[in-house]
């Protein structure tokens, strides 16, 4: 088959779906599948959305153009919509209303997590035509090689990394830790680090910040540590507890978002209100979560293969998908705005 990708993978630290398409790419070239980042051959199976904005720089072509693509130039192409994104997860207001509108080109809808079907935003979407798979980390980068688990003598190292820096990715938690680390009850047992961009005007007082780190630098850095925090509110489908806990540390997350999804028998997770509490009883039972984090699932070839499994059951079935689809003329042309 030929997909079309629109999404150029940068050669940088840049997040989780500049991971998961690189991870993709190189999926369907090892099976044998040609990957394009163009809408110019008529003979495309599948084009797959990541990322609707016209002005994200690994924006490879828009909704707007797969709609030109569709109707004028190749009606059996398959359009498949990755949902990675929401309102929620940063307090914006115009998400949600771009990912609508780019999903009206879409054949078939994958959530990468269960959570995010149940916004408002999804409530009325017919679910015969979506899919959930969970993103994975890619093992060869993220992986225990070197690392020790905590021997319950030294200080505990928690860690976590954002690439973004919105304050919703946990600060409300990350500030309380670092004020923990100074008081007398904490301050000779754990130590905190955070790798990643900080909010404007935020700064640590206690706790170690290490600018953006990618791939083996990234890998390596995690592995020095004991345990992976994530706090973060409304994660549509993150990669960061995967690469922590592949890296053998057991996870401490929020309930909030996909984190439950990803990251339950693998850790402890708390409230807002509770994470002294939780990492209490991480400290107490390390060792269980230490023995549970080896199996960790979530894996960038297990991700991978569903998509290559859906992308084949949808050409399957590719006579009756183009024979469902509507014309919806306001649709295509709110899309060919470069939003």
């Amino acid at each position: 088959m030929k997909v079309a990708i629109g999404y150029r993978v940068m050669d940088q630290a840049w997040g989780g779906g500049n991971r998961f398409a690189a991870s993709l790419i190189d999926a369907l070239d090892a099976a044998g599948h040609a990957v394009v980042h163009h809408l110019s051959d008529p003979d495309i199976d599948i084009v797959l959305i990541i990322d609707p904005r016209a002005r994200n720089p690994t924006t490879a072509f828009t909704p707007g153009a797969i709609a030109r693509h569709i109707a004028w130039r190749n009606p059996r192409a398959i359009v498949v919509h990755r949902i990675n994104e929401c309102d929620e997860r940063k307090n914006t207001k115009t998400m949600n209303l771009r990912l609508r509108l780019a999903n009206q080109c879409a054949d078939h809808t994958v959530f990468v997590a269960s959570w995010l079907m149940d916004l408002p935003v999804w409530r009325n979407k017919d679910r015969d035509g979506c899919s959930v798979i969970l993103n994975g980390s890619d093992p060869a980068i993220f992986n225990r090689a070197g690392h020790l688990d905590w021997n319950g003598k030294e200080p505990l190292r928690l860690v976590t990394h954002h690439w973004g820096g919105n304050w919703l990715k946990g600060f409300d938690v990350y500030q309380r830790l670092d004020h923990m680390l100074e008081t007398p009850q904490w301050r000779d047992r754990i130590e905190f680090t955070y790798i990643g961009n900080l909010p404007p005007g935020f700064a640590f007082k206690n706790a170690r910040h290490v600018p953006p780190l990618d791939a083996v630098a990234l890998a390596d850095a995690l592995r020095g540590q004991h345990v992976y925090l994530t706090a973060s509110i409304n994660e549509p489908g993150s990669h960061h507890q995967n690469e922590g806990a592949l890296c053998g540390l057991p996870l401490l997350y929020r309930n909030s978002g996909c984190l439950p999804e990803y990251c339950h028998g693998y850790g402890i997770m708390f409230e807002a209100d509770g994470f002294a509490a939780a990492l209490e009883g991480m400290i107490a039972d390390y060792p269980r979560w230490a023995a549970a984090i080896p199996r960790y699932e979530h894996v960038a070839d297990r991700t991978s293969a569903a998509y290559i499994a859906l992308f084949d059951r949808l050409l399957a079935g590719r006579k009756a998908l183009v024979a469902r689809r509507r014309a919806r003329p306001l649709s295509f042309l709110l899309n060919q705005i470069p939003w």
